[in-house]
């Protein structure tokens, strides 16, 4: 969706200057939109019909650049995964909550240390979006980028509240595990 919204917001664009456009909203953060990728997106989407290659040009001693645009049932695909996104609640996969399954397998030490730790990287996040919002390149992007940012901030500061609230409970010694059987502590040999 991403690659087909940009590629019909700019048209007639090269991936180069896509790819830019997702790195200064870092999309690679938020989207999954590798960078490394994003060449092999446009010439997948090219092959797909849903992309065309207007040209191709070389200047100087830089590599050619394809230049692409949208066709009719790429743009057809971009509403659909569009509206899908607007209009569906999907939750992204987070091995955190995976590995928060097992909390007991960890000491309570190393439990709340891991969470501390964690809110110190969303902090850091959110600084770095703090940062980006701020500053005088962010002026010359829609200000919906920000509102984007501010969402991610918004989120992250509600992990960071809980992470710091959870490690107190656990260095408090709050029980994990009911108190019947089948829940017995967690075998420590591991």
């Amino acid at each position: 969706m991403m690659i087909l919204g940009l590629v019909h917001w700019m048209q007639p664009v090269h991936g180069y200057d896509v790819r830019r456009e997702l790195l200064s909203w870092s999309a690679d953060k938020w989207a999954n939109v590798q960078p490394g990728s994003i060449y092999h997106a446009l010439r997948k989407l090219s092959e797909e019909g849903l992309l065309r290659e207007v040209g191709t040009e070389q200047v100087g001693g830089r590599p050619a650049r394809t230049t692409y645009e949208i066709t009719e049932k790429g743009q057809a695909e971009f509403q659909t995964l569009l509206r899908g996104n607007w209009w569906t609640m999907t939750a992204a996969p987070d091995p955190f909550m995976a590995a928060f399954a097992f909390l007991p397998a960890l000491s309570r030490e190393e439990a709340a240390a891991a969470l501390r730790n964690r809110a110190l990287q969303l902090r850091a996040g959110t600084q770095q979006l703090e940062a980006a919002t701020a500053a005088d390149w962010a002026d010359r992007k829609p200000i919906y980028v920000s509102w984007m940012w501010e969402l991610s901030i918004a989120r992250a500061e509600a992990e960071i509240a809980w992470c710091e609230r959870t490690a107190k409970k656990i260095e408090a010694g709050d029980p994990y595990l009911p108190d019947r059987p089948g829940y017995e502590e967690w075998p420590r040999e591991l």
